[in-house]
């Protein structure tokens, strides 16, 4: 029997007898032939926005929040009040309600009063010649057994390169630094205003000695910033030099041994070592204004190699490497720095 058969006799019979008779589920027939329209549906109800049964009250979330910020538990973590309470037989809810509530301020952060620390500026100095801008640090040597070191004192002109001090101790010293930094001034003739010295935030370095002296002196004291390792990169390039050379030992026997081995080594980097950022100049002829001519008399020789065969250069005449221009410490980002700066 089809639909049509129901609705005949449906009106005789009833639609439930005439349902059994067409063995069609009455559900089924009312579902065809339903005229009122459907029952809309409720909007889903987003999860977070759900009431809970179990949650708590504003009040009581309130009065959480209250105890934690409390003057008696304002540095303490929330699993630590929670348990203080609940010695004391009261419980305002779960450790994980605690952290939730304190999640939902906004305030799930170190909860201990924090140090504070000014920001720290970048040092920005600037050599244009010989004794304007020295640079120091130290650096260990390793002695006879281990856990032996010596320490060697270095002070470096930034523009020259050239070490216009150095000392090795068998120890650090604030006292020493003053003893090495004075004589290695007097004997530069350095003047009031005139230098400035950079150093990292090592003991020596940052003393109250040192610091008088320089004051003492007229010379400005300028430090590396905390945990930045390449604010002071001519004291380091210059260690690397001394320490990457073939004949650097792995260990030295004794002090006087450390000192022998700097001795020969200082008036090699000084005097003989051509250092790439000074156009493969030594340190002393920059330091002590003999640069110049040394570039003239290498002009005249390439000129006489051009002279004789100027076929072999193809582009252009050859010229010697440029003279240092200006030396940096961290130059500006818009500065234009010339030749030999870092």
């Amino acid at each position: 029997m089809t639909d049509e058969a129901i609705a005949l006799l449906a009106p005789r019979i009833g639609t439930r007898a005439a349902c059994a008779a067409a063995g069609v589920p009455q559900a089924t027939w009312y579902r065809r032939h339903r005229i009122s329209p459907l029952a809309p549906k409720a909007a889903p109800v987003p999860h977070t926005e759900r009431i809970q049964p179990r949650a708590l009250a504003p009040a009581e979330r309130q009065a959480i929040l209250d105890m934690l910020h409390s003057d008696r538990f304002a540095d303490l973590a929330p699993d630590e009040v929670w348990a203080t309470l609940l010695d004391e037989g009261t419980y305002l809810g779960s450790v994980s309600t605690y952290y939730r509530v304190l999640r939902e301020a906004g305030e799930t952060r170190e909860r201990r009063a924090q140090a504070t620390h000014p920001a720290t500026v970048k040092p920005e100095l600037v050599a244009t010649g010989p004794n304007q801008v020295y640079s120091w640090d130290i650096t260990k040597l390793h002695g006879p057994a281990k856990w032996t070191y010596y320490h060697l004192y270095v002070i470096l002109d930034i523009y020259s390169r050239y070490a216009v001090g150095w000392m090795v101790a068998t120890r650090e010293s604030a006292a020493l630094a003053e003893k090495l930094i004075a004589a290695t001034c007097a004997k530069q003739g350095i003047g009031r205003g005139q230098l400035s010295i950079h150093a990292d935030r090592g003991s020596s370095m940052t003393s109250k000695p040192v610091a008088l002296l320089l004051a003492d002196l007229g010379v400005t004291q300028s430090h590396s910033r905390p945990h930045v390792s390449n604010d002071n990169p001519y004291s380091e390039s210059q260690f690397k030099t001394m320490k990457y050379r073939p004949a650097f030992p792995a260990r030295f026997a004794s002090i006087e041994a450390a000192r022998a081995h700097c001795q020969d080594f200082f008036p090699w980097y000084n005097n003989e070592h051509r250092h790439g950022g000074l156009g493969l100049h030594t340190a002393a002829d920059v330091h002590y204004g003999r640069a110049a001519a040394v570039r003239a008399d290498r002009a005249q020789v390439l000129d006489a190699a051009y002279l004789a065969h100027p076929e072999r250069f193809v582009r252009k005449p050859p010229a010697p490497p440029k003279l240092p221009g200006t030396s940096w410490i961290n130059p500006p980002p818009d500065k234009e720095t010339g030749t030999g700066t870092q």
